[in-house]
């Protein structure tokens, strides 16, 4: 049975339902080379006279959607006037790790970071979103994220709906938990308030012709089955990485937290109807969070799971009314779309494998979760990936739960899952995959051919924003310096962050027998000198003991020298 939960809400311990529908708030564009976005508090009104406290972009909440064009330069200014520190990740953009945003490239308050980077990647649904370590689920509950919309040419002969606001709709889909003051809760089980892009309850008038949804899974740790009420057919136009070579036509679409889907809908013969898009939560089997139950087994729980309305039900999302075309409908989908080919899998030269546990045991539903029994620790690099590798990455799932698994630098193409090829609409590019609970696996294959740099990691994690904030993340270098070696042995050292401000890492890679660690300036002069060298990761912080400027640091052993430049500003 359909459940209207999507207006709940718990105010001094009661159950609220309010019926009144809202507009759909269509977030502003940005379509220049030069972008600029301003991270701030505000206030929003979720429900009427409670004033709920919110972090945004350019605005109280949320942020404006980025139209790019691949192939164009764009110098983007991020100005952080939030009390706190934070990060904007460009998801799913192949950019170079020191303009990815991940929890390294920190922006302190009252700070600006100036990304700048050539866009790489095929027309698609992206999206941005803070990613600082241990605070990514704050930020991003409180309202900061947005679209990002990829154009390139072949899109543009396709004939498809490309009228912003008027045929295309960006939809971002979130639940989110409010205490009894109004305000949001972070790291909840309590998320019974479902919204898009920002309304809860809302509408949209949406034209009698073609019209394409760009459809984001923003929510914390919410998977959604997305379909309509009337249990319509829909095309799947595109997943994570941009447009599928054709459209898949279906009922339903499982979207986990960090998916994006590009559909398109014929609303041709419905003017003057309402219909609605849902979430058939009831439809999820266990295992998955926003399924009757979390775990694979009922006895396998969350504390305050079984007491949200929305898991194992069926919701709306958004009420679409149906109004008359415009000017210059779009009345037909294309036969067929993008034009590429997956990677084979005997092109790969590498091997990785994954596996997720819980540091409380198998049927441990609470965490930490590790990823190859670790958790994340900002100091250590997980794995060394040469540039320009094929490699095959198994991802192998020990918990109970199921994890939506975030590969930042790559788009993917799924080889198998549970050892079965992925359905028609899993076949395309992807940077997130749910992997199955109990002993569930995916593997894929990615090539790391776009950007490399041998001292600023990517990340790859769980996009549960929970899981990822307790430390279910890993992360890796990529660079042609870790080329022709044997087990990831690297005879070079690198120097984290660089840029710095004079406290940094000296990280050795196959370096043995060190005698000595000498840092140089650019005249010569001996500034810094350690012996007695026994680790592979060496801490010097140079903070006001010398001038901002660029210096050389030598690794002295028995028979070689090594030499690295760096700088401090």
């Amino acid at each position: 049975m359909i459940k209207k939960i999507l207006s709940s809400f718990t105010f001094f311990g009661t159950l609220t339902m309010a019926f009144s529908q809202t507009q759909l708030y269509i977030p502003p564009t940005i379509n220049s080379s030069n972008i600029n976005l301003t991270l701030d508090e505000g206030t929003f009104q979720f429900y009427p006279g409670v004033v709920t406290n919110t972090m945004g972009a350019n605005g109280n909440l949320l942020g404006p959607t980025i139209i790019l064009n691949k192939g164009d330069f764009y110098n983007i200014t991020v100005d952080n006037q939030l009390s706190d520190t934070t990060t904007i990740h460009w998801h799913g953009l192949h950019v170079a790790p020191e303009n990815d945003g991940g929890p390294h490239t920190i922006i302190l308050p009252n700070d600006i970071w100036n990304p700048q980077f050539t866009v790489l990647d095929k027309a698609g649904t992206y999206w941005y979103h803070p990613h600082l370590h241990k605070k990514t689920d704050k930020h991003v509950s409180l309202g900061i994220a947005g679209m990002i919309l990829v154009r390139d040419s072949e899109e543009a002969s396709l004939n498809l709906p490309m009228s912003y606001g008027v045929d295309e709709f960006p939809l971002v889909l979130q639940t989110k938990g409010f205490d009894a003051n109004g305000q949001i809760e972070i790291h909840t089980e309590n998320d019974t308030s479902v919204m898009v892009n920002g309304i809860v309850d809302a509408t949209v008038d949406m034209p009698a012709q073609v019209v394409r949804l760009r459809v984001l899974n923003g929510s914390s740790q919410r998977v959604m089955v997305f379909g309509f009420s009337d249990n319509r057919t829909f095309s799947l136009i595109g997943t994570d990485g941009g447009l599928l070579t054709a459209p898949v036509n279906l009922t339903r679409y499982r979207l986990g937290p960090g998916q994006r889907i590009d559909v398109l809908v014929d609303l041709s013969s419905d003017l003057g109807q309402s219909l609605q898009i849902m979430s058939y939560g009831s439809e999820l089997t266990n295992g998955y969070y926003g399924a009757t139950n979390p775990g694979m087994a009922p006895f396998m729980t969350i504390p305050g799971y079984n007491q949200n309305p929305l898991n194992g039900a069926d919701f709306q999302l958004l009420n679409i009314n149906v109004v008359a075309q415009t000017a210059n409908p779009i009345t037909t989908i294309p036969a067929t779309l993008a034009n590429y080919s997956p990677i084979p899998e005997a092109n790969s030269v590498k091997d990785r494998e994954l596996v997720f546990s819980s540091a409380g045991g198998m049927g441990d539903l609470q965490g930490p979760f590790l990823i190859n029994n670790a958790s994340m620790d900002m100091n250590v690099i997980n794995e060394y990936v040469p540039f320009n590798n094929t490699e095959i990455w198994t991802l192998r799932n020990q918990t109970p739960i199921a994890h939506p698994f975030h590969i930042h630098d790559v788009q993917f193409f799924i080889l198998d899952i549970n050892g079965n090829p992925p359905p028609p609409e899993m076949q395309g590019l992807n940077d997130v995959v749910i992997v199955p609970p109990g002993q569930g696996t995916v593997r894929f294959i990615a090539i790391f051919n776009d950007v490399q740099n041998d001292s600023i990691p990517f990340m790859y994690h769980c996009h549960m924003l929970t899981h990822e904030d307790m430390g279910m993340m890993g992360q890796f270098l990529v660079s042609d310096k870790f080329m022709n070696t044997e087990d990831d042995e690297v005879n070079q050292l690198s120097i984290y962050p660089n840029p710095s401000n004079g406290s940094f890492k000296v990280m050795l890679f196959g370096v043995n027998n060190v005698q000595a660690l000498r840092i140089y300036n650019l005249q010569g002069k001996e500034v810094f000198f350690k012996y007695q060298i026994e680790t592979n990761q060496i801490s010097i912080d140079l903070t006001e003991k010398v001038a901002k400027g660029t210096y050389y640091v030598t690794i002295q052993t028995s028979d070689k020298t090594y030499t690295s430049k760096f700088v401090i500003q």
